[in-house]
């Protein structure tokens, strides 16, 4: 993807990665640390940070894409190799959301557990993990936007009033 109404569809797909990937990991902490946040929030949030996954990889290929058409500086070239990190942030949340949802289920066939959803270690190993996970994923996103926007405005506008 390239373009969208002759616009750059960078810079309208990394606004969904700036919104969704955030709230992915918003949800993620909810639903490992709240009981009754992981029987509503559980399902839908496995979906949309798969779907942020998937996202990531066609924006940063819009991005690069991009790259080759501007003038080529070191803070677009700082955006860009921060660019490439979000996937290595977005998996980790998918992997727990999906852990997390998966694990809600009390029993499998033959009575079995699915990642012992009532073993309190496991519980709080996932909410851990889940944490530091979404820790890194909204830090990472806020470097990679700050460098973007670093990139796009400085000495862009005059500060001067008029």
């Amino acid at each position: 993807m390239t373009t969208v109404d002759g616009l750059p569809a960078h810079i309208l797909l990394v606004h969904a990665i700036v919104v969704l990937l955030p709230l992915s990991a918003l949800l993620l902490v909810l639903s490992a640390l709240w009981p009754a946040a992981r029987a509503k929030l559980a399902g839908p949030n496995a979906i949309l940070s798969v779907l942020v996954v998937l996202l990531v990889p066609i924006t940063t290929d819009a991005g690069e894409w991009l790259e080759r058409r501007v003038a080529p500086t070191p803070l677009v070239r700082t955006h860009t190799e921060l660019g490439d990190t979000a996937i290595w942030v977005a998996i980790p949340v998918a992997v727990l959301a999906l852990l997390v949802w998966w694990r809600r289920r009390e029993t499998g066939r033959a009575g079995r557990t699915f990642l012992a959803p009532a073993s309190t270690a496991v519980t709080v190993v996932l909410a851990a993990l889940s944490i530091a996970a979404a820790g890194a994923a909204v830090f990472d996103i806020y470097r990679i936007g700050d460098s973007g926007a670093q990139a796009t405005w400085q000495g862009q506008f005059s500060t001067a009033g008029r």
